[in-house]
């Protein structure tokens, strides 16, 4: 979707959420972990009064551990 539609004074646009979620999927491909559903909430974007939602989606439990490992490592990092 690329509306420009604003919620509230907040300025969390369809866009914003659009960008969080390629930031969030290009940072997961940076450790080799793919979320396979990962999008945009469809409720959330037909919504008047709620604003856009990046949906995680499901994975399996492999892709799981993935993503738990890589926050481990980053955590070990700081």
């Amino acid at each position: 979707m690329g509306g420009t539609w604003e919620y509230g004074s907040s300025g969390l646009s369809i866009r914003d959420a659009e960008a969080a979620r390629d930031e969030l999927r290009a940072a997961l491909a940076a450790v080799d972990v793919l979320l396979p559903s990962l999008g945009l909430d469809p409720v959330s974007l037909a919504s008047s009064y709620l604003p856009p939602l990046v949906d995680l989606g499901r994975c399996n439990p492999s892709v799981a551990r993935q993503l738990a490992a890589a926050l481990r490592s980053a955590t070990r990092d700081r």
